[in-house]
């Protein structure tokens, strides 16, 4: 295979696709540069079929590996190991918009894989690695309604900025990933500090219609070097399976479709499960015709996804009996648990999460360790799903992508309201554990989220609440639904995720199952998710109204103070002698910044309070007309040395020392003795002068 090679003008840079050098044993194999950042994929498809899954086996990896950086892994093992949350979070953007695109019945195992090779430290390679994904896909037998183009969108000094660097992302104040067809939007995943519905939106057409090029540039990719598509075996449910079931059971599905709760639903669709099996499942699999569990599950699923969807599109009818944009009953509480910093409990419907919060020290940051450079996050939102949620039994292993995935969008929704280092000098740790699931359990855990900081006196800047919206589109007919339930969420075609503040989005994440929507649809979406999330964030302030004034008594607490630079050393001391001393009589943690912030935490304000004390001592210069209170460390003919600050002494001249003549100096002081003396004077080199007797008040 020759090597094909094609370079695309993309905002202020060019993106270069190359295929016949590497991975040439893959179904396809492509690199994609922009700058100096480099991603191979390859994509590969298997010869037969997975017969025993009623789902299409699609996998996706994508890895970072340090070399691309020029750097050796930390750790003891030195290799590249578990994926890393970015990592994670990176496949399952790629995931999202392809899955939709591959056809119906197609259960050939494909596996993509997007492996960063080279990074410049400025371009982010997400972009890169989804363009290889649909170019490599594009170009390859493998079955794909493509191709896609994505790119990243950001706002800075209220200019729009087409794949911004890494720089550039910092001073944003939006950061959207966009992926889209020539005329619809696929996958959206992004964050805002509260910017306004219509600023987003342009922002998203802006976007979309920057990428075209790298749409149009993969069409003549594939036709240059693209070989034919390959032929599959269809596995979708039989048609005549399909009527035999309708027509024995159409009666029983609508009126499943048709009960008010979840258990209901499950129950009933249970018991006529195993009626149809007992009827149509031939046990014997070699006899000829038979007929598989899976097979009728799966035609069951399909006949109430029917149902569903006509009683959405026909009736305008949802199946739990909600208007279209009705949101289900709202429940919020706070202060739940009694030894926690902080927790609020948030019930929408069935879906329910419960929220707590603690508060660390800079001890507890997270350090992440990425190719763009080593950072530190001072506020985490972690997501767990039980199997209790939704009434299953289910092996309890680590977090899973979904959970990454969803702790991520809860985490992004409340970033822009957090308050900064300066204002709240807190570690601040939020886990949203979902006790009830039936759908949008995301959008619950950034509600419970903004109750439970709240109720830990975090100070954040407003409350914040997500919605989720659905679609059922059928032609030229669609309906979208407001806080969609798990049934709408299964058999619909969309999971449009918005989350915000009373002032605008903080974060939006689009999921489909159809090849895509347009901007009318997008526009009714955003419009109706505002009205969706000021009627949550009524109920929200409804419960409490901002932050608590006072932290929890189980929260240490933070001081902070200000020293010199050049005292630093004095506070640390030789070895770090001076500041051990601090923690190991008061019980304080104490960290110190370059710039002279020092920051001393305790849950007891009176150890606290005397670490403070101490610093001070160490690192603070005499103040002339200042009192101090003194102990004599010597003793000379003309005066006393009085210890007036740790390791800071100063004269007591013996006319100093009482309001009478003192002949001798140990008539009136005797060593270590304690007292109260005030500077007088500190000269040019430093030495400091004391008075006893002007510091005595007089009788």
């Amino acid at each position: 295979m020759s090597i094909e090679k094609m370079e695309v003008p993309l905002g202020n840079g060019t993106m270069i696709l190359e295929t016949g050098k590497l991975a040439k044993q893959a179904d396809a194999s492509i690199t994609v540069q922009f700058g100096g950042t480099v991603v191979l994929v390859t994509v590969c498809v298997s010869r037969g079929v997975r017969k025993d899954k009623d789902f299409f086996p699609l996998t996706v990896e994508y890895q970072e590996k340090t070399y691309a950086a020029g750097k050796i892994p930390g750790g003891f093992f030195k290799r590249e190991g578990r994926p890393s949350e970015s990592e994670i979070l990176i496949s399952r953007v790629i995931d999202r918009p392809i899955r939709p695109l591959f056809p119906k019945g197609f259960r050939n195992e494909v596996q993509v894989m997007a492996i960063v090779l080279s990074s410049d430290g400025e371009n982010d390679p997400d972009v890169c690695a989804v363009v290889g994904v649909s170019a490599a896909l594009s170009i390859s037998k493998i079955p794909f309604q493509g191709p896609l183009g994505a790119c990243r969108v950001g706002r800075v000094d209220g200019a729009l900025v087409l794949n911004p660097t890494y720089a550039q992302r910092e001073a944003s104040d939006l950061d959207l990933f966009l992926v889209g067809t020539k005329d619809k939007v696929t996958m959206i995943e992004g964050e805002a500090k509260g910017l306004p519905e219509a600023v987003v939106l342009e922002a998203l057409k802006f976007g979309h219609k920057s990428f075209q090029s790298v749409i149009h540039a993969q069409e003549d990719f594939a036709k240059k070097v693209g070989i034919p598509k390959m032929s599959f075996e269809d596995q979708s449910v039989p048609s005549e399976l399909l009527e035999k079931i309708r027509t024995m059971y159409l009666k029983n599905i609508q009126e499943i479709c048709r009960l008010t709760q979840k258990e209901q639903r499950q129950e009933a669709s249970s018991v006529l499960f195993d009626e149809a099996v007992e009827k149509l499942c031939v046990k014997e699999a070699a006899e000829e015709g038979a007929i598989s569990e899976m097979a009728i599950r799966a035609a069951l699923e399909e006949i109430e996804s029917d149902e569903v969807r006509k009683l959405t599109l026909q009736e305008n009818k949802r199946a739990d009996g909600r208007k279209f944009d009705e949101i289900r009953p709202i429940a919020c509480e706070v202060g739940v648990l009694p030894r926690t910093h902080g927790s609020g409990l948030f019930t929408r419907g069935q879906t329910q999460s419960l929220a707590i919060t603690t508060l660390g020290t800079r001890l507890d940051e997270q350090m992440i360790e990425a190719l763009e450079g080593k950072s530190y996050k001072k506020f985490m939102l972690h997501y767990n799903f039980p199997p209790f949620s939704v009434g299953e039994v289910k092996p309890v292993r680590g977090p899973g992508r979904r959970e990454i995935g969803h702790g991520a969008l809860a985490e992004k929704s409340l970033k822009a309201v957090m308050p900064t280092p300066d204002e709240f000098p807190y570690t601040v740790r939020v886990v949203s554990e979902i006790l009830e699931s039936n759908g949008s359990s995301s959008m619950a855990s950034v509600c419970a989220s903004s109750l439970s900081l709240m109720d830990a006196g975090v100070p954040i800047k407003e409350p914040v609440a997500g919605v989720a919206l659905g679609l059922v589109q059928e032609g030229a007919k669609h309906v979208v639904l407001t806080d969609i339930a798990g049934l709408e969420d299964h058999y619909g075609d969309m999971d449009f995720k918005i989350a915000g503040t009373r002032q605008g989005i903080t974060a939006i994440q689009l999921d489909l199952k159809i090849d895509g929507i347009g901007f009318d649809i997008i526009e009714e979406v955003m419009s109706r998710s505002k009205t969706g999330r000021l009627f949550i964030l009524d109920k929200i302030v409804g419960v409490i109204e901002k932050p608590k004034s006072e932290l929890s008594e189980y929260a240490p607490r933070i001081i902070s103070l200000q020293i010199n630079q050049e005292r630093i050393g004095d506070l640390i001391g030789p070895g770090g002698k001076n500041i051990r001393r601090i923690i190991e009589e008061t019980g304080v943690a104490i960290d110190v910044e370059d710039d002279g912030k020092v920051l001393v935490a305790s849950s007891d304000s009176a150890a606290s309070s005397r670490a403070v004390d101490m610093i001070k001592g160490l690192t603070e210069d005499a103040e002339i007309g200042k009192i101090y209170k003194g102990k004599v460390k010597r003793i000379m003919n003309f005066g006393a040395f009085v210890e007036i600050l740790p390791n800071k002494e100063g004269l007591c001249h013996v006319s100093e020392l009482a309001d009478k003549y003192v002949k001798n100096v140990e008539d009136v002081v005797k060593l270590g003795d304690e007292f109260m003396v005030k500077v007088i004077s500190v000269d040019e080199l430093g030495r400091i002068n004391l008075s006893k007797k002007q510091a005595t008040p007089k009788e």
